[in-house]
């Protein structure tokens, strides 16, 4: 009788478990859509460029980017419960600062605040998760219901912020995350069990601090080379001084014996080519849905309610693919699946490419869900491949780079993406035109590093049953959930 209720006991803990850390990341991805449906409506009330609007979205990327690596080491050093709640206490703050931002400057350091905590949430969820089903198949489902249920967020986001945006305004948006927050800390202060790693690494400082440095001057340069001019001084300052931080980044990483980038895993051909495949994903996925409400908005007309449903296609592909990409990764192989994922999502983007203001939405509805069925494709498969290139207890490390390689692209491409429609505009183009270009340069990266993967990826598969396979089936579960993004997070 006391084993029964012990079992019980713990069951429902779990559950609880299962249902504070699903809807943390549920909180995150449901952010990650939920803004992009409120820029136009953010650009009209706060009477901002491009530039602006890029801002409001490569902050929070940025600092996921750049922090969601240490975010797991400081989760196992410092009690994963600790960590979890604090972030989660941080991205309830920023929320708000957000909802009563009166200037675009308030945003954006509302922006930084949220991408903090969801920096520490995101990763430490995972970890508690982890660390409560120590049995391989206990963990697998787990995650798979973390994944699936906290996934939603990506679905519900933008219909979420046309509804919320069309009644209110953009400020509710973030409203939303505080009610949500509120209750995470309550249930978490009173329900979560404490654990830690004592042999975790040390956080790698110099490193943390430079990458940010690094990416944070870059991303600056070319969100603002369209503004200033891509030959002013501050401009060409900004390009030297990451040219600076990075080397300085690279050469400290080099030195330090617990570096938070280990570079000797780039030895790896299939790490490598794994990952910057990835920064090719994460580029042309974000940079392009950056641009899909205000493609509908003020190409096309649309309201922000409608427009917000018209961008459904491509996060409801991503959310049935995903989950059975790594199925069919383990079956064909990376290689295959990979580079006809990045081969559809080319094409996808390519299509977007030739729209205009009287393509009814019928011919343009099926464009979003190829983008999007083919980023879904490559996503899961991409990490496991990473984790397939390193030894087994780098499982977690590699996985934790893949996200931050995503990240890091999807930073770039607002960025860069934002760059060419600035800079076709300023040459006389039409935004719509110009959001042409910006797409069919999307979709032909895409489809080059498709013929890249095709060549170089390596056609190899984890032995069923190893620790390897069992880590990329995790791993599958939390990259579907992660991007529409997706974003960075």
């Amino acid at each position: 009788m006391a084993a029964s209720l012990a079992t019980a006991g713990s069951r429902s803990n779990r559950a609880v478990l299962l249902t504070v850390t699903c809807l943390g990341q549920f909180m995150v991805l449901l952010d990650n859509t939920i803004v992009g449906a409120a820029l136009p409506d953010m650009q009209h009330r706060l009477h901002t460029q491009l530039t602006g609007l890029q801002w409001i979205v490569d902050a929070y990327v940025l600092l996921v980017a750049m922090l969601l690596l240490s975010g797991g080491i400081f989760a196992d050093r410092f009690g994963r419960k600790r960590v979890y709640l604090t972030g989660v206490a941080v991205f309830t703050a920023a929320s708000l600062v957000c909802t009563l931002a009166p200037s675009l400057g308030w945003l954006i350091a509302g922006r930084v605040l949220q991408g903090i905590g969801a920096a520490a949430l995101s990763p430490a969820s995972l970890a508690l998760l982890a660390a409560a089903h120590p049995m391989p198949q206990e963990r697998m489902k787990a995650i798979g219901l973390w994944a699936g249920l906290s996934g939603i967020g990506l679905a519900a986001g933008p219909v979420a912020g046309g509804v919320l945006t069309e009644a209110f305004g953009w400020p509710a948006i973030f409203l939303v995350n505080l009610p949500i927050g509120l209750v995470l800390l309550l249930v978490g202060l009173r329900h979560l069990g404490e654990s830690r790693n004592p042999s975790a690494p040390a956080i790698d400082i110099p490193g943390t601090v430079l990458s940010v440095l690094g990416v944070g001057v870059l991303t600056y340069g070319l969100i603002e080379g369209g503004a200033r001019g891509w030959t002013s001084p501050v401009i060409l300052g900004s390009f030297a001084a990451a040219v600076i931080f990075l080397a300085a980044f690279i050469a400290v990483e080099a030195r330090r014996t617990a570096p938070m980038l280990p570079l000797r895993l780039f030895g790896q051909r299939l790490f490598t080519v794994s990952n910057a495949a990835m920064v090719v994903v994460g580029f042309a996925l974000m940079g392009s849905s950056f641009f899909f409400s205000q493609f509908f908005v003020y190409v096309q007309g649309s309201s922000i309610l409608r427009a917000g449903l018209q961008t459904l296609p491509v996060s409801l592909a991503m959310v049935i693919v995903s989950p059975y990409a790594g199925r069919l990764a383990a079956r064909y192989g990376f290689r295959i699946v990979v580079t006809t994922g990045l081969a559809l999502a080319g094409l996808g983007l390519l299509a977007l490419g030739t729209v205009h203001t009287d393509t009814g939405y019928a011919n343009v509805w099926w464009r979003l869900a190829l983008a999007g069925t083919g980023f879904a494709l490559t996503l899961s498969p991409l990490t496991g491949a990473a984790i397939q290139a390193v030894s087994p207890q780098e499982g977690g490390l590699a996985s934790g780079i893949s996200s931050t390689t995503r990240q890091i692209g999807a930073v770039l491409g607002v960025a860069v993406l934002g760059a060419i429609v600035r800079t076709r505009q300023s040459g006389g183009a039409s935004f719509g035109a110009s959001l042409n270009s910006s797409f069919i340069a999307a979709g032909a990266l895409t489809l080059a590093i498709a013929v890249f993967t095709g060549l170089w990826l390596a056609k190899s598969e984890p032995a069923k049953g190893s620790v390897m396979t069992q880590r990329a089936t995790d791993t599958d579960a939390v990259t579907a959930s992660n991007e529409a993004s997706v974003n960075s997070r």
